[in-house]
């Protein structure tokens, strides 16, 4: 089996051997859809909100920025598993091996994007019990989700390597989530913030995730389309290949 292969594998299968983090997962965007998708959608239930959010019902509008919130949090986590790995010496292994340190990160990456893919695409397929979605744009919502979450992975890995703690990579996780989430247009409309916060939104990743898979499942979006997709395949390509190098330079001592 090669680099590539083996590391795809393992990943995958780690997180399903993993209960508590599949169930995990799954619990904490359903928190927000039910208890605050719900409950939001009950107080914005008059004509007036409709058109602030973009003439849908809250939960609606909230449930594209749950999905891309979940394929972003699922993948940039998956960087923990490469300070375990550093702690246990399997790392060291893999960096002494005689195979391609680039197919084997890329492998990992590979591996990580698919199960935060996953966790996503359960949390779209349940969304269809709360409200009427496009069924038709869950494919390109995949794609588009599939491309984020190889974007955050690489990022969760790169910090992986650099950090020798996990009580480290969970404080700059934290310090970054919410900022990123709050600022992606999930939970209410770019054009309702502050010009500040708006310079800070466009310039945010998940903001074109969000509005991309608002624009499949919703049927609206803030941007064009095809500029939301482009966005994200030219910032996953350069994490791809920022991980690849790092990965090249990495010494474990």
């Amino acid at each position: 089996m090669d680099a590539f292969s083996a590391m795809f594998y393992r990943q995958l299968r780690r997180f399903t051997r993993a209960k508590s983090r599949v169930i995990g997962s799954l619990l904490n965007p359903l928190v927000w859809l039910v208890f605050f998708g719900i409950g939001w959608s009950r107080a914005f239930d008059f004509p007036a909100a409709r058109e602030i959010f973009g003439g849908v019902d809250y939960l609606t509008y909230l449930i594209p920025g749950v999905v891309s919130m979940t394929v972003f949090s699922g993948s940039f986590i998956s960087g923990v598993t490469v300070i375990w790995d550093k702690q246990f010496g399997f790392l060291k292994e893999t960096l002494v091996a005689p195979t391609s340190r680039s197919e084997a990160i890329l492998g990992r990456i590979m591996g990580d994007s698919i199960t935060a893919l996953i966790q996503g695409v359960l949390i779209m397929v349940l969304s269809l019990f709360l409200v009427s979605l496009n069924p038709f744009g869950m494919i390109p919502v995949i794609f588009t989700s599939f491309i984020l979450a190889v974007a955050f992975a690489s990022v969760g890995i790169s910090l992986g390597l650099k950090i020798n703690s996990q009580e480290g990579f969970h404080l700059i996780f934290g310090l970054l989530m919410q900022p990123l989430i709050f600022l992606s247009g999930a939970f209410y409309p770019i054009d309702a913030m502050p010009t500040w916060m708006k310079i800070l939104a466009y310039i945010n990743p998940l903001t074109y995730a969000v509005d991309s898979a608002r624009y499949f499942l919703a049927g609206f979006s803030r941007f064009p389309i095809m500029l939301d997709v482009s966005i994200l395949i030219v910032l996953s390509v350069f994490l791809v290949v920022l991980a690849m190098y790092t990965f090249e330079k990495a010494v474990i001592e």
